[in-house]
């Protein structure tokens, strides 16, 4: 039997740089992640507050995928590459005014900025590593490259600890383990606050350099063009096309559930820990773990879809899902935090499996297809907010009130439930339509 080709010789450049900003939206999504509890505490804010970190930061996908997919139907896959580094670099360069003028609306226009730039970069690398080999290997292709996705996000979370949350010294505890920094005056308020938006500052301005010397690296090499045959937008006629198709339509509800899930999942799991007495610094080694878990888990799909189609491998892992988040909701103490933990391994086939199930057979529609998919990220702006609303119920803290026996940071749990049954019945349907 002749081995099915998953990546051609003659692209293994283009790929690997392509791939490489998988890893490079990853590490944005999850040194963001500890910052709704960093901004919470430096700025005093509830939890809904908080949580328009997540809002401005998936929000920018939503806005900016359909634009993006109109650029590079327009234009190439290169060009609409180099707009989203730009626009994610200055993003990160916002920073800089935003620490200086301590001003947390700048700091969420700065993120909604960066977030213009992933929208580019998703919309376009995703249906990129789709298009680069045979159509038959799309999905284990799309699965390699999302592999280093949770690489990023790792070295995202490892900034997030060491330069920032262990650096934070509105994070100082008394002998008592009584936070510091609520019992001081006003004054010495704001000295800390100025240091700490310093430090949260410093990650994302050398973020944003290391961005600018990517985008000069994929300027000077030649990459394959997969430029619209006439360059025509067609847009209205795509569209008419595209929701005609019931996998795809089916797939954008299915990955904002997905999306919606993950956020919630990866954000919250410092609340989590924060109710069992784990401070937000020492919580990020419970992140490293599902990470790395997420990350185990892409290569061994990867390696799994030779053997099962994609939607029935999709299927048994949203079962195991929802398996592991009913142990977070109702097991409590650590074992209901391991339970948290193990979702990671659950949801690393989703995206790119959603992704490549709904983009299926669909050609040059495929392209505004794609921004839909990233779209569908805006779960991640919706669902942590509802969460954040769930633990506001009986005040600021994580375990103010009992709701079904848990308390209500086990309970809040039940959404990301719902969006993991949502991606089994999705998934199901594509088994058996």
């Amino acid at each position: 039997m002749k081995k099915k080709t998953l990546i051609p010789k003659n692209l293994l450049i283009p790929f690997a740089l392509i791939t490489s900003l998988f890893a490079l939206w990853g590490f944005a999504n999850d040194i963001t992640n500890p910052m709704v509890a960093a901004f919470k505490r430096v700025l005093e804010l509830n939890n809904v507050q908080a949580s328009l970190v997540q809002m401005a930061f998936y929000g920018g996908y939503f806005t900016m995928a359909l634009p993006a997919a109109i650029f590079i139907k327009k234009y190439s896959y290169k060009v609409g590459v180099l707009i989203g580094l730009g626009l994610y670099a200055f993003g990160a360069l916002l920073f800089y005014p935003a620490a200086a003028w301590e001003s947390y609306f700048f700091f969420l226009m700065a993120l909604y900025i960066l977030t213009f730039g992933l929208a580019f970069l998703e919309t376009t690398a995703n249906p990129y590593v789709l298009s680069m080999g045979p159509e038959e290997t799309a999905t284990q292709r799309l699965n390699f490259a999302q592999a280093f996705n949770p690489m990023g996000a790792l070295a995202g979370l490892f900034v997030a600890k060491e330069y920032i949350l262990n650096e934070l010294q509105s994070n100082n505890v008394d002998v008592d383990g009584n936070l510091i920094y609520t019992t001081l005056d006003e004054t010495s308020k704001a000295i800390i606050r100025t240091n700490d938006l310093l430090v949260i500052r410093n990650p994302y301005v050398m973020l944003g350099m290391v961005v600018i010397a990517l985008a000069l690296v994929i300027f000077m090499v030649k990459m394959p063009e997969n430029k619209s045959k006439n360059g025509s937008i067609d847009f209205w006629p795509s569209m008419k096309r595209l929701f005609k198709k019931p996998q795809f339509v089916e797939g954008v509800v299915a990955q904002m559930f997905y999306v919606g899930a993950q956020i919630m999942v990866w954000t919250y799991i410092y609340q989590y820990a924060e109710t069992l007495g784990i401070d937000n610094a020492s919580a990020v080694n419970y992140a490293y773990t599902a990470l790395i878990l997420f990350l185990v888990g892409r290569w061994i799909c990867t390696y799994l879809l030779r053997y099962f189609s994609p939607p029935r491998l999709l299927l048994y892992f949203s079962i195991l899902a929802i398996c592991f988040t009913l142990g977070a909701i109702f097991i409590q103490g650590m074992l209901g935090l391991y339970s948290l933990v193990g979702i990671s391994l659950s949801m690393s086939l989703m995206f790119p499996t959603i992704y490549g199930i709904a983009l299926e057979g669909l050609g040059e529609d495929g392209k505004y297809g794609a921004a839909f998919l990233v779209m569908a990220i805006v779960g991640g702006a919706i669902m942590p907010t509802l969460q954040g609303v769930i633990l506001d119920f009986g005040g600021p803290a994580y375990d103010d009130i009992r709701i079904l026996g848990v308390p209500e940071v086990n309970f809040s749990f039940v959404l990301p439930m719902v969006c993991f049954i949502v991606v089994g019945i999705f998934a199901r349907r594509r088994l058996y339509p």
